[in-house]
């Protein structure tokens, strides 16, 4: 009862020395926090430090004292998991958070079911432009389809903190979903804008049992991706042969660089698989019943005259190395490259009129901060998602003129870096040839390590892969 009586003064006074050291290093690191940050606003959390070290006018830790068990183990569990989650939500966002790989497009790079340490200090962690949410939830509450685990009415800037670098060329890059600004939720793979290129904006946005609610997500709300940065600011990028050039030079390849290719063989014992290391998902056997009959006569494999298939057909992923290996093997009858013969898909920009396709694609230049670029009705789909969805101008097109914000323009300043990124796998990788230009905003981090990786191909505990356990992520 005493020590209610105290002033401000003799508390100052009778603090011992260990409670005068923790408020002096927990106002240390406050202040660095806010030297690193600009979020200086925080000093107002050093009269709290204050009060919690030194004062005490408050019994912060009375429940400890309480001689009811039930309340004392209650609020012990409480105070555990209210100050895990705060630190875990500190650590996601400014340190480092975990990913893991859910799709072939990086193989043999990154392969599916690799666990990564991203880091966010390796290109400046990103502040929340959404900071009130559900923790560790990235746009949906756990077990729910559409339930936002975010919300809206609080909204900051884009910032982006100081970091050790910035994104290089060929780097592995987490980002998120450019193309996810907007979601059919009941269909969110194909993304949105394939959808709409596919059966139009009407019936994606009329059908409501198919596609259902079609959202907006922000920007730290995208779903995440991962892909290699092929070109940045300021590049010219190109494929000429299903080779990249950046800037007019030939880039080097990876060990880890896949294309598909048609492999003919008269037993599906004359392929060893395993020793390709191609995935079970991978091995795509063409024939009639998953509609591959059109293919198999387009390409000669199918006796027309017969209708019959005189051998076996796949559509594999192989490695340079690994298809020195099927070119060795004799049992082998014929191997194609899948890309000499099909073009494959509507690629990026949409609506513009060009011939390109995914193994020979370009020039394009791609969008740098302070760049200004001449705007056209015929090259304004290279921008449009730039200009509209990503820096967020009201963008309309009207007898022929460009009209940005209200004005009619005839060129435009962009107020991002831009970056394009692909998958290793490259026939098999949704990237930036299908949706576009990687704002900077959408930059997460960059993959550090492997802390584990399990093959979905094999049951537990023979599914781990001990070879690739914390082994680090190379760009090459």
């Amino acid at each position: 009862m005493e020590s209610t009586k105290k002033t401000f003064t003799e508390r100052l006074l009778t603090a011992g020395v260990k409670q005068w050291v923790k408020f002096a290093l927990v106002v240390l690191m406050l202040l660095l926090f806010l030297a690193w940050s600009g979020a200086w606003w925080l000093l107002l959390f050093i009269p709290l430090a204050l009060e919690v070290y030194i004062t005490r006018y408050v019994s912060w830790s009375a429940w400890k004292e309480s001689k009811n068990p039930i309340l004392k183990n209650i609020a012990e569990f409480v105070d555990a998991i209210v100050f895990a989650l705060v630190a875990v939500y500190l650590i996601n966002i400014f340190f480092f958070q975990n990913y893991v790989i859910p799709s072939p497009s990086l193989e043999k790079t990154l392969k599916v079911g690799d666990y990564l340490f991203v880091s966010k200090l390796s290109y400046g962690p990103r502040c929340p432009m959404t900071p009130l949410s559900f923790p560790l939830a990235q746009h949906t509450m756990p077990g729910t389809e559409d339930t936002k685990s975010y919300v809206e009415w609080i909204k900051w800037d884009y910032k982006r903190l100081c970091g050790l670098g910035s994104v290089q060329r060929n780097d592995i890059v987490v980002f998120n979903f450019p193309a996810g600004d907007t979601v059919a939720v009941k269909v969110q793979n194909p993304d949105y804008y394939t959808l709409v290129n596919e059966v139009g904006r009407e019936r994606v946005w009329g059908d409501h049992a198919v596609f259902g609610d079609i959202i907006a997500r922000p920007v730290d709300r995208r779903e995440n991706y991962v892909k290699r940065c092929v070109a940045l600011p300021g590049d010219t990028f190109s494929i000429i042969d299903g080779v990249v050039h950046v800037n007019g030079v030939k880039q080097d390849t990876f060990p880890g660089l896949q294309h598909n290719y048609l492999v003919e063989v008269k037993s599906s014992r004359d392929i060893d698989f395993d020793k390709l290391d191609v995935r079970k998902q991978d091995r795509r056997l063409i024939n009639r019943e998953n509609q591959g009959e059109a293919w198999l006569a387009m390409f000669g494999y199918l006796d027309t005259m017969s209708g019959k298939v005189t051998s076996l057909v796949y559509d594999i992923p192989l490695t340079e190395g690994a298809l020195k290996k099927l070119q060795n093997n004799k049992s082998v009858l014929s191997i194609r490259k899948e890309s000499d013969l099909i073009a494959g898909g509507k690629l990026f920009p949409w609506g513009m009129n060009h011939k390109w396709t995914k193994m020979n694609y370009g020039p394009i230049v791609i969008p740098q901060k302070g760049a200004t670029v001449r705007l056209t009705t015929a090259n304004l789909p290279l921008y449009e998602q730039i200009i509209r969805n990503y820096e967020l101008n009201d963008l309309k097109v009207t007898d022929g003129q460009i009209i940005i914000n209200g004005e009619v323009v005839d060129s435009y300043t962009f107020k991002m870096d831009y970056y394009w990124m692909m998958g290793d796998n490259r026939d098999n990788s949704a990237d930036s040839r299908y949706w576009g230009f990687v704002p900077e905003d959408h930059i997460v981090g960059k993959p550090i390590f492997i802390w584990l990786s399990l093959d979905e191909d094999k049951s537990f505990p023979a599914s781990i892969r001990w070879n690739r356990i914390f082994t680090m992520v190379h760009p090459d």
